[in-house]
């Protein structure tokens, strides 16, 4: 369904409807805080003082959900148009997000028998070669996504010049779910996946689930290079699951599949209200880049969860996401408009815009919605926002400058 920016009344009701149903099913974590223990305590790794040199670092990347038949929304360069710039108060046109994030984590309503999921969590039975393969090549489709991207990024710098650098792009890489015998999904067969050169695989055994995923890699890799891209880049993946579970143990293995290819490996793990929550041994798995999830935009939390995020994101070498969903917009009574502020207060009162990436969890579009609407309010807090983005940018590169 092609997006319009502005609608009849009628339209309009239709679109809030489908928005609600994206918005039930956009993540599981970021929707509750989970009381997760893990099996065994683990020693936080120390943080080395000295800055490395990083691979393909990105400085605000922005979560674009995108794949589900739940989605109402089409990702083409007319709506990515408010992410790749902003037109600031003065009329000058800025570059924005360095680093877009395709993901999804369900291939439609989870109610429906048909749907298949892309981690564990989300109701549904798992997803088969079959889906992520079509999740893939939805990302690859002319005049979608990372298509889309290029194309709007091309017709700014037609505009305003090249931007510094490539825009980074990051695709979510699917968990390889076990099934069969003493699994979570003992009625699916083990070899439910799909096969690689004729052997079926079974997920049970790590080398088969390593298999899959670096299959997937050389898919989209196969598929990027093929869009023979001038402005975007295929920078990493990111690890679609949300907490470390029986499937962790492949996790140093698919760094360095990635590391190998020169691509990152990214994880955003939700809050854990426990006392060696997985995040704290981020780097024991070999993630290059995670972002904690404060989680404190979506329940009644104290503000003092985004002071403890911040602590946590020192003490561990940790980066942030910043969250924010449809209830910052007039169409539905700008509820939590105050909360996205408390985000933008903290991280600067704790300095996290000099050392950390941000990582930018939207619900499925809201900050296109902002723009597009019709609502002042609205309009004025997108530009809020993005002045937000790029005081980040100045600070957050002005510190990488100076530890060189």
């Amino acid at each position: 369904m092609k997006y319009l920016r502005h609608s009849d009344s009628h339209n309009h009701t239709f679109k809030m409807i489908f928005l609600i149903m994206a918005i039930c099913f956009t993540s599981a974590c970021r929707d509750k805080t989970p009381e997760v223990e893990l099996p065994h305590e683990v020693p936080p790794v120390e943080v080395d003082p000295k800055p490395k040199e990083e691979l393909h670092p990105v400085s605000d990347m922005v979560l674009i959900y995108a794949g589900g038949a739940h989605r109402n929304v089409t990702w083409n360069r007319q709506y990515l148009k408010p992410y790749v710039t902003f037109t600031d108060e003065d009329g000058t046109e800025h570059w924005l997000f360095d680093g877009f994030l395709f993901l999804e984590f369900i291939t439609g309503n989870s109610q429906l028998s048909t749907s298949r999921i892309f981690a564990f969590g989300y109701g549904s039975l798992p997803a088969r070669k079959q889906e992520w393969k079509e999740l893939a090549d939805y990302y690859f489709t002319p005049n979608n996504a990372v298509y889309a991207l290029e194309a709007a990024i091309a017709e700014a710098a037609a505009r305003i010049g090249n931007p510094e650098k490539k825009v980074k792009v990051v695709i979510c890489l699917p968990q390889p779910i076990p099934a069969g015998q003493g699994s979570r999904y003992p009625s699916v067969p083990a070899g439910y996946w799909g096969d690689i050169n004729g052997k079926t695989l079974n997920f049970s055994n790590k080398a088969d689930r390593i298999a899959a995923c670096s299959w997937f890699i050389d898919y989209v890799s196969e598929l990027f290079h093929k869009g023979n891209f001038k402005y975007a880049e295929l920078s990493g993946f990111y690890w679609i699951a949300e907490s470390i579970d029986e499937t962790g143990d492949m996790l140093p293995d698919m760094a360095d599949v990635l590391n190998r290819r020169k691509y990152t490996f990214n994880w955003i793990p939700c809050w854990k209200n426990s006392a060696t929550p997985d995040f704290f041994t981020w780097k024991n798995h070999k993630f290059t880049y995670a972002y904690l999830q404060p989680n404190y935009f979506f329940s009644d939390l104290p503000l003092s969860r985004l002071s403890q995020a911040c602590e946590y994101a020192n003490k561990y070498d940790l980066n942030l996401e910043f969250e924010f969903d449809h209830n910052v917009l007039s169409a539905f009574g700008r509820t939590k408009v105050y909360r996205m502020y408390d985000y933008m207060d903290a991280f600067r009162n704790k300095n996290m815009l000099d050392t950390k990436k941000i990582a930018y969890y939207q619900g499925t579009d809201v900050l296109a919605q902002l723009y597009f609407s019709k609502d002042t309010d609205d309009n004025e807090l997108y530009g809020e926002f993005c002045s937000f983005v790029l005081e980040h940018q100045t600070l957050h590169k002005l510190n990488r400058e100076s530890s060189k």
